[in-house]
């Protein structure tokens, strides 16, 4: 097969210099910190996304840790490591290292456009939560609510389009005010800790006819399904960290300090917090970011607003790169296209998901994320070890191994959501078939051959 069958994205992929590369600490572990230190990810924390009695703090504080700890850890190990060191060792980005597992042809759509695609989701879970921080601005006017989610979602939209490096140079600073809030209302909070009681905690949602808590173990599972589905594609989007690594010590520790440890640290001090208050005051409360739970909290309504508008300031920057993201990956797989109309589509259906709410709800989307890129991540990393830990390289055509371990996937980890199965950990459980059948498939033949690169850009 001749190099000028390549698409054009495949031939003249150049891979990132080793010049251009920093250390852990300048990009890949604040980069990521700055994703877990969202305020639509932490405050979700203790209810895990669910409206479950009691969410992850069922069996308590030191099972709901246990639970953040072990999704954590698995984001990090299972979801992000092999796609960081392909990115470290090939230098190139998701969507040509993906051509390895998906193909030349079927990697148009997958992982790259996908990746762009699902953006939007997340645009449309930015406004819908940013807006709901915003709406003591305009005195909680449902229709004023719902116009600050399109003015949102547009103005990131087009910012994200344009004006992207002037957010990046503020984006390296409002990440301090969440750490700020957390840590004020942490501090106002923990002494309520060592009063809470599990029983207690879920008798009081119980009482207005919500049910019983979860056991152990569908606490770990809630956990895990929360964490691993909001954090699946930032999994796959390791291939783009990598390349501006330096060596496989990068990559680990950015990892374990921008993933495992900032996960640890953010959403275990808001489990801390809703535990705390409900130990000192007796409220049930399951969102620390609420601005009347901040209110409480601090003794004034005033002070709650206040820090529900930092809170959503600090998310501006993240629904940017959102839409930055989406309009770097239909740019390159639709290059003939203006991308201001793909990027224009897709901010609309973000304001068709923030203004009916379908945004808000994110323990569903969470599962949708999960079930899309659980697969993905799965069967990159039988790829990568199949090829003898390295990038084999683009495949021609269509990898039927992975599009099928994909699809089956991706049925098993939206299960839940469609009511066809009760699956545990579905977005952990997609993973794991994602995997064991791009094995399965890869051994029984189904992987087409290698194609090179024009400049030879494998590893």
């Amino acid at each position: 097969m001749s190099n000028g069958t390549l698409p054009s994205y495949l031939s003249m992929a150049k891979p990132n210099p080793s010049t251009n590369r920093a250390p852990w600490y300048k990009n890949t572990a604040p980069t990521y910190a700055g994703i877990f230190l969202w305020f639509v990810f932490w405050s979700q924390a203790p209810s895990g996304g669910s409206g479950v009695p009691g969410g992850v703090l069922s069996q308590g504080v030191g099972v709901a840790l246990l639970g953040l700890v072990v999704a954590a850890l698995l984001c990090h190990f299972l979801f992000y490591y092999v796609p960081g060191l392909l990115g470290l060792k090939t230098g190139l980005p998701l969507y040509v290292v993906g051509t390895s597992t998906y193909g030349t042809q079927g990697g148009f759509l997958m992982p790259g456009f996908l990746m762009g695609v699902l953006q939007f989701g997340w645009l449309g879970v930015n406004a819908f939560f940013s807006a709901q921080a915003l709406s003591p601005l305009v005195g909680g006017n449902p229709m004023a609510v719902k116009v600050l989610m399109v003015l949102w979602a547009a103005l990131a939209a087009f910012v994200g389009l344009k004006g992207i490096q002037y957010v990046a140079k503020v984006a390296t600073y409002l990440p301090l005010i969440p750490v700020a809030i957390l840590v004020i209302l942490l501090a106002k909070t923990l002494g309520g800790i060592g009063s809470f009681d599990a029983q207690k905690f879920v008798g009081a949602a119980a009482a207005g006819g919500q049910g019983g808590g979860l056991s152990f173990l569908g606490v770990m599972a809630l956990s895990m399904t929360f964490v691993i589905g909001f954090f699946a594609t930032a999994g796959a989007a390791g291939v783009d960290f990598g390349t501006n690594s330096k060596d496989e010590k990068d990559v680990q520790m950015g990892g374990l300090m921008g993933i495992a440890l900032a996960a640890i640290v953010s959403a275990g001090a808001a489990i801390l917090i809703a535990a705390g208050a409900f130990g000192k005051t007796g409220t049930y409360a399951m969102n620390p970011a609420d601005t009347a739970f901040m209110g409480n909290i601090m003794g004034s309504a005033g002070a709650g607003k206040t820090m529900g508008l930092l809170l959503a300031i600090a998310a501006f920057p993240s629904a940017c790169f959102s839409s930055f993201i989406a309009a770097n990956s239909f740019k390159t797989t639709m290059p003939k296209i203006n991308p201001f109309i793909t990027v224009g589509l897709g901010a609309i259906v973000s304001i068709i998901l923030a203004v009916t709410g379908l945004a808000g709800k994110a323990g569903a989307v969470f599962t949708v994320i999960g079930a899309s890129f659980g697969p993905i991540c799965g069967a990159m990393m039988v790829d990568y070890l199949l090829s003898g830990g390295k990038w084999s390289g683009p495949r021609k055509g269509w990898n039927m191994a992975g599009w099928i371990s994909w699809a089956v996937g991706f049925v098993v980890g939206i299960a839940p959501l469609v009511n066809i199965a009760n699956i545990p950990a579905a977005p952990l459980v997609a993973f794991i078939v994602g995997a064991v059948l791009y094995f399965v498939l890869a051994k029984a033949g189904l992987q087409p051959e290698v194609v090179p690169l024009p400049s030879g850009d494998k590893v």
